[in-house]
């Protein structure tokens, strides 16, 4: 560990290295704070945008259009150069009261103690294990996150002609992401009578010939070693099997609060977040939470049709949104440590 780790020595700890983590990071360095870790449990840093290779990320951020993994690339990079400490392969598995932490990395487990700590845990996909889908555990079912990050993180192809389920703006990133792997997906499913987005975006499907099949649903996925079919059920309860050789389930992003929830600190069952005040203090002011862990993720049949500088899509909105507010939140820490942040009451 680095001797700031070793001596316990720690302004900040921000949990995530995601665009709201490494922006919350790179203000408080540029604002004096002197020991600011990062601690991220994926091997390597940026979040989810590292897994979009698509524009246009980084229009507002630094004026240039990006795709996610040169969007993420260029955060890390700026963190690094102001001297914030970005420690990977590290998980944080409990939140004590007055910013101890217990935390797991290769070098083993140990104990950290920080002046203030942000949660910038993100939003996660939900799980295929948590879909209700009948499956025995074959190769080739994947989120959309996983599918992502083998293509563009391992250069491999996980499966040639898999079935798409979900018809987000996320999905359509599915998409592209095959197309451009030279994967052709069978179909899109969708269990609404409509496209979660809207026109044009869901003609997309159609343009590169992947019909999409609404009011429709995945009842089993069939196959041993690996997926050869699934059984859907449509509008009408009539079954019909599809042969494929995988499945994507995309989208139903949640708050990542687990640690928040087993914590100490108070939780909106409302909302899978942390309660927060206007500053965004937990209900133990050591801690702050900012990002998408604090705030539903957005109706995405709301994106309006037509995208702007001024009017963008997830996730580069998302993106956007979650570094703005990284920014927000660090300026307030940084009254706090000076104490001339309004006093707490929550």
């Amino acid at each position: 560990m680095d001797e700031i780790l070793e001596k316990q020595n720690i302004d900040v700890a921000v949990i995530g290295a995601g665009p709201s983590g490494l922006s919350a990071a790179i203000t408080l360095k540029k604002s004096g704070i002197q020991r600011v870790v990062v601690l991220e449990r994926e091997a390597v840093a940026g979040g989810i945008p590292r897994h979009c290779g698509h524009p246009p990320f980084g229009i507002r951020e630094f004026q240039r259009i990006l795709t996610g993994p040169t969007y993420s690339k260029k955060l890390v990079e700026e963190a690094q150069n102001v001297g914030v400490i970005i420690k990977l392969k590290t998980t944080v598995t409990m939140l004590f009261s007055g910013g101890k932490l217990s935390i797991t990395s290769p070098d083993g487990g140990k104990q950290l103690t920080a002046k203030r700590v942000l949660l910038a845990t993100g939003i996660r996909e939900t799980p295929c294990s948590t879909r209700m889908v009948s499956a025995s555990r074959s190769l080739g079912i994947f989120n959309t996150g996983a599918l992502q990050s083998m293509i563009y993180l391992k250069n491999l192809i996980p499966f040639r002609r898999p079935i798409i389920v979900g018809t987000e703006i996320v999905s359509y990133s599915a998409l592209l992401t095959c197309r451009n792997a030279g994967i052709q997906p069978v179909s899109m499913l969708e269990e609404k009578a409509h496209s979660t987005v809207r026109w044009p975006i869901y003609m997309l499907g159609r343009w590169l010939g992947v019909p999409l099949l609404l009011q429709t649903s995945i009842v089993k996925i069939l196959g041993n070693e690996r997926v050869e079919a699934v059984e859907i059920s449509d509008g009408n309860g009539q079954m019909k099997k599809i042969v494929c050789d995988g499945v994507l389930f995309t989208g139903q992003y949640l708050p990542e609060s687990s640690l928040a929830r087993i914590s100490h600190l108070e939780f909106d069952p409302k909302t899978n977040s942390p309660k927060v005040d206007e500053f965004g203090r937990c209900s133990d002011p050591v801690y702050y939470a900012a990002g998408n862990v604090v705030q539903p993720t957005q109706d995405e049949a709301k994106v309006p049709i037509y995208y702007t500088a001024e009017n963008l899509p997830n996730p580069v909105y998302a993106a956007w949104q979650c570094w703005k507010q990284g920014r927000a939140t660090a300026k307030n820490i940084v009254k706090d440590l000076a104490g001339t942040l309004p006093s707490f009451s929550h």
